[in-house]
């Protein structure tokens, strides 16, 4: 039995092991150059062929995929991650499940004044407010005029403050704003992954994935894929409901304390069409 299996809530190394197998299983040994004695059961490489690859012993290993070893030393985890091919945010991503990012103290809920003050402060730019798990917990007029103009504007600030995955696989009318609804939804769930992974937040993230893994196939589909991804900028493709076609890029800014909390800011570029339609849909939140 791997420890706290009994508890409901996967522990640390259960979520290490969990991405390890998955990032195995996703290997091809042909592209490896490893040559198969026998048939294989499953796709991906065996245990003893990633040990090899990697350097470590096979027991050692397996004690890991199983979530039986705690505190692998950055040594061991760099060669594991040379073995699985993993890009630059994944290895950060097995360090941080490895213990070796000590997760910040907690805050309250809520988002504390100043930041909300900041946020309206910024007419021109969509901003929203996020917490680790992705629950909106603040946004201004033209973040909510974007993003949930469907859902009340005090939403983020009262007891069940809306949830940006949730919202993307649930909420119909935040599925169809978006152009790529796949490709935001990948990236969704890779962010859940990196950002909750240190942040001691077992709890929230086992209640919201296990309520989005019952309601959507697809959210449960991808979170068992293990995908992972800083998301810290790009371009949003919207379908807005007032203003049509609308391309935003976005950056997201994590805040000083280090404990998971972002904004989200989303601009269009001066000059272009978008900017137009922003300021067009910006103009509609002052009689709001």
């Amino acid at each position: 039995m791997t420890p706290h299996a009994t508890s409901g809530t996967p522990s640390p190394v259960e979520h290490l092991a969990d991405f390890l197998r998955s990032r195995r299983a996703a290997l091809s040994p042909d592209q490896l150059g490893v040559v198969s004695n026998g048939p294989r059961r499953v796709p991906g490489l065996r245990r003893e062929e990633l040990a090899e690859l990697a350097g470590v012993s096979l027991t050692y290993y397996t004690r890991l995929e199983q979530g039986l070893a705690t505190n692998p030393s950055p040594q061991v985890l760099d060669s594991i991650a040379r073995a699985l091919r993993l890009g630059d945010v994944e290895r950060a991503h097995l360090h941080r499940l490895a213990g070796a990012v000590t997760a910040p103290a907690q805050r309250g809920p809520g988002l504390r004044a100043g930041l909300v003050t900041l946020l309206e402060r910024m007419p021109d730019v969509a901003a929203l407010a996020l917490s680790p798990v992705q629950d909106v917990i603040g946004w201004n007029r033209l973040g909510h005029a974007v993003i949930a103009g469907h859902l009340p504007p005090a939403q983020p600030y009262g007891d069940e403050p809306p949830n940006k995955v949730s919202m993307l696989f649930t909420d119909p009318a935040a599925r169809s704003l978006h152009r790529e609804w796949e490709h935001e939804a990948t990236l969704a769930v890779a962010s859940l992954r990196y950002v909750t992974g240190p942040l001691g937040t077992e709890h929230e993230i086992a209640r919201l994935v296990g309520d989005l893994s019952v309601r959507s196939a697809e959210f449960a589909r991808l979170w068992a894929e293990h995908p992972v991804d800083l998301c810290s900028n790009g371009t949003k493709k919207f379908h807005h409901p007032v203003v049509g076609a609308l391309d935003l890029r976005y950056e997201m800014l994590h805040l000083p304390e280090e404990d998971g909390y972002r904004l989200m800011l989303m601009h269009a570029v001066p000059g272009s069409r978008d900017d137009d339609a922003l300021r067009l849909l910006a103009s509609t939140t002052l009689t709001t």
